[in-house]
């Protein structure tokens, strides 16, 4: 018998508990060598190439593409050369522990079982030769039927969150709703729960019938029901009665539209001129509903838990951006190469400010009830992907040239959007920035990344008038807004910061010595 074993779901960084499956960059049937790419796999915060630890080939994808896995649950079937489709099958159906063998890619681990509704997996684009020959040795289900994979099966435990109509279908079907996660409060389990379970650990749910609706017409006086001239002329045209109609127009009254929606639900629009059966009003479309991803939900958690458990508190600063903005033509202009942004020069601030005042430069220990304080100042940037943001730091930015700091920062935002920061590249830090003045954004409050103690929330700087030694003068002002957690840092010391910072930005060469 063929020596197979499992490619597992690996762990990238400390705080990974879960990946989803991104991309296979091998086909079912194909060998690799020890060290070459075989998929992808996204984190809640990087995407990571998963390399081959040792030389095999490719015989089935347990996780299809789109697959949620915690750490450690089988991604994949290999083994050496000459494994029969028989030994395949026979080990994927040990690992799912079911009675009667199925296809590998339509039944996952029960680890994938749980996972799986988080974020239900795309179907595999197509099957390997070596799953087909599986898949057709089983019994296939009639079309439309629902039917439960082996991995879900079981009595439900008692004690388990379920509403009683996900209880009552679970006996029905036979599922386990232990293997379920729930998407309610307190995780409590829904219809719609079960039937996304299903869906993703392989099998079907059959569509509900269509409701037929009686059409039953009013035939009651509506000559005192408020509607539009041209909405009662057509309701008389069509022989729709104004009682049967939708009042969506102004003043509460029944408009035209309202009339030729209910003329269609009615069947009156089979006999009526073309010109007003193609008026009918198309309904709007339904909404999109996209699960949320890796980075999305650790974003929401985080944040969440950050706003419950940190109290806030926010101080509002102005700053002349004159001097700073000179300074910075004056490098790009006489430095070749360079091209320094106000942003790297606001990391610098913050930085020399940081070390002005090291209290403000702290993380909040849960587990230790303690304050942590750090020598440098390791600056978090926050940056906007298209799936969330992600905050690459730029660490001991105190210690480090202005020049230092603007590759250091076009270099990390390169990497954060093509997906390839490592884990000691975003994790920890001691200080978060979150500029929006690009977008035009003057003034707004930041949510702090736990576990640091502050974040600056930085907007665009709006020329103004302001007095300047008995004069009116038009300088640029930044306003820029610092968010504190009230169990680490004080109303006194966060004012503090503000003002060395402010400092350091109106007087520039303060911070290049």
């Amino acid at each position: 018998m063929a020596d197979l074993k499992t490619l597992e779901m690996p762990k990238y960084g400390l705080s990974m508990t879960e990946g989803t499956v991104a991309n296979w960059l091998v086909e079912p049937g194909q060998s690799f060598d020890k060290g070459q790419e075989v998929c992808e796999v996204e984190t809640s915060k990087i995407t990571n190439v998963f390399e081959a630890p040792f030389a095999a080939t490719l015989y089935a994808v347990i996780a299809p593409k789109g697959t949620v896995l915690p750490v450690g649950a089988p991604m994949a079937v290999v083994g050496e050369a000459g494994a029969t489709p028989a030994e395949v099958e026979a080990f994927v159906a040990a690992l799912n522990g079911a009675k009667e063998p199925e296809p590998a890619v339509a039944a996952p681990a029960k680890a994938e079982a749980k996972a799986a509704p988080k974020a239900a997996p795309a179907p595999a684009p197509k099957a390997a030769a070596t799953v087909a020959a599986l898949a057709k040795s089983i019994d296939k289900p009639a079309a439309g039927a629902t039917v439960v994979p082996a991995a879900l099966k079981g009595e439900t435990p008692e004690g388990v969150n379920a509403s009683s109509r996900a209880l009552r279908l679970a006996q029905k079907l036979g599922i386990n709703l232990a293997l379920v996660t729930g998407s309610g409060a307190e995780g409590r389990i829904s219809v719609e729960d079960i039937e996304v379970a299903v869906r993703a650990a392989g099998g079907s749910v059959a569509a509900p019938a269509p409701a037929e609706r009686a059409k039953v017409e009013s035939h009651a006086d509506d000559s005192a029901v408020p509607a539009t001239p041209v909405a009662r002329r057509l309701a008389q045209k069509l022989g729709v009665n104004l009682n049967d109609c939708r009042a969506t127009g102004s003043q509460g009254r029944v408009c035209r539209d309202d009339v030729l929606l209910a003329a269609q639900k009615l069947g009156k629009l089979e006999d009526a001129p073309a010109s007003i059966a193609a008026a009918v009003p198309q309904p709007a479309e339904d909404p999109v509903v996209t699960p949320m991803s890796g980075m999305r939900r650790a974003i929401g958690a985080r944040l969440v838990q950050s706003k419950l458990e940190a109290p806030h508190f926010r101080l509002t600063t102005e700053i002349d951006m004159s001097r700073l903005n000179a300074l910075r033509k004056e490098i790009n202009a006489d430095v070749p190469g360079v091209k320094i942004s106000v942003n790297d020069l606001l990391i610098k601030a913050v930085a020399a400010a940081l070390i002005k005042v090291p209290d403000v430069n702290v993380c909040y220990d849960a587990e230790q009830q303690a304050i942590v304080r750090y020598p440098d100042a390791d600056i978090s940037v926050a940056v906007a992907l298209n799936g969330g943001l992600i905050t690459p730091i730029v660490k001991a930015a105190n210690r480090k040239s202005v020049t230092d700091i603007s590759k250091e920062v076009v270099a990390l935002v390169t990497k954060a959007k093509a997906g390839t920061l490592q884990p000691e590249e975003f994790q920890g830090g001691s200080f978060s920035i979150s500029n929006l003045g690009m977008f035009g954004i003057t003034q707004f409050d930041a949510i702090i990344n736990p576990p640091q103690g502050a974040i600056l929330a930085v907007g665009a700087a709006i020329e103004r008038a302001v007095p300047v030694k008995g004069q009116v003068e038009i300088r640029p002002i930044l306003t820029a807004t610092l968010s504190c957690d009230h169990r680490v840092i004080d109303g006194a010391l966060g004012a503090q910061f503000l003002k060395e910072l402010k400092r350091f930005a109106e007087a520039p060469n303060l911070m290049l010595v």
